[in-house]
């Protein structure tokens, strides 16, 4: 009976044992997966959105429409706002819907001229502003968390910087004239404001709000006093357009990433024309960053989803060659395309 009863202590021992090993071991288990989760996050949480201008659909570029996919399907963007979204030359759609084909995602272009939303995510809403200057699309992804992406362009006559480079004694007041009176630049970007003010997109309370595309114009934040001091046919001026957007509410989500303009230029204009004329009157391009993407998270309310930039590039990362003639080039377009990462993350969390 006490041998017995010893038996079922030693018994009860062992069990007790083997217990706290199993418990430390899910516990150790667990702490090394939560590391792993904190240093790289996951991917359900980031979103990707490339912006770009691609040259005439690409046609000035031999085999430029299936170039354009192929630094897509390498990209990897969730999103893809692109302008200049023409017919490809031969018996081809426009160059959005052919991509959307080759790539099985969806598009919204409809009735734009060139302005198209491509991506692998639900299209829930499509929205229109102007065949030239605005077309959008409330987006969901997986886990049902939505966003409203645009697409947009405006004018690109009387270019600030060019006007500069022809003109080095013009006056500041009449190179910012040449936003809102040389141009209709500044005209167009505040109509694309309103368009979102009215159709209660720009001050939501509950999805985030992302305006992209090729601005034609330089920003506020890249013309300033320590870019003077590195670019020939820069000054220190509030440009218009770029402060349209920034006293909207909305975020340069390039410049909010890295905001030394010496440092990270981020150039997009441009990679494909280097120079202008030729022999005596050949002059350096104008290179500026004129491609932007631009965020409105939603008003703090509730428990609501936000999106926060993390990083970006623009390609291409290397320029080739510019002795290359134009149709040999690998990269499609004169303009940069703009990548920026972003993740998602509960507001009430921030």
């Amino acid at each position: 009976m006490v041998k017995s009863y010893k038996r079922i202590l030693k018994s009860k021992l062992i069990l007790q044992l083997a217990i706290v090993f199993i418990f430390l071991s899910v516990t150790a288990l667990g702490c090394t997966t939560a590391t792993r989760t904190l240093d790289a996050p996951l991917e359900s949480n980031a979103l990707r959105v490339m912006v770009w201008n691609v040259l005439h659909g690409a046609n000035d570029v031999t085999n430029g429409a299936e170039k354009t996919l192929k630094i897509i399907r390498d990209t990897k963007p969730d999103v893809v706002l692109l302008q200049e979204s023409y017919d490809i030359n031969g018996e081809r759609p426009k160059l959005g819907a052919w991509l959307a084909g080759e790539l099985g995602w969806n598009e919204h272009q409809a009735q734009s001229t060139h302005l198209c939303v491509l991506t692998p995510l639900d299209i829930e809403t499509t929205f229109f502003h102007h065949a030239w200057h605005g077309v959008g699309a409330k987006l969901r992804d997986s886990m049902g968390r939505e966003f409203i992406a645009w697409s947009i362009w405006i004018d690109y006559r009387a270019y600030i910087t060019y006007a500069l480079r022809e003109n080095q004694t013009i006056s500041d007041e009449e190179l910012l004239a040449l936003e809102s009176d040389g141009s209709n630049r500044l005209k167009q970007a505040n109509a694309i404001i309103e368009h979102l003010r009215n159709t209660d997109q720009l001050d939501s309370r509950y999805i985030p709000l992302l305006v992209g595309g090729d601005w034609n114009c330089p920003s506020h934040l890249d013309w300033i006093v320590d870019t003077t001091r590195v670019y020939k046919r820069r000054r220190a001026l509030p440009l218009p357009v770029s402060m349209a957007m920034e006293s909207a509410g909305f975020t340069d989500t390039f410049r909010d990433l890295y905001p030394n303009p010496v440092q990270r230029p981020g150039i997009t204009w441009s990679p494909m024309f280097r120079t202008k004329g030729e022999g005596a009157e050949k002059e350096d391009q104008c290179f500026d960053r004129i491609d932007r993407l631009y965020l409105k998270n939603p008003f703090p309310h509730g428990s609501h989803w936000a999106l926060r930039p993390v990083s970006g590039h623009v390609l291409p990362v290397i320029w080739e060659d510019e002795n290359v003639p134009t149709v040999d080039l690998e990269f499609p377009s004169d303009h940069g395309a703009l990548v920026i990462d972003l993740e998602w993350s509960r507001i009430n969390n921030w």
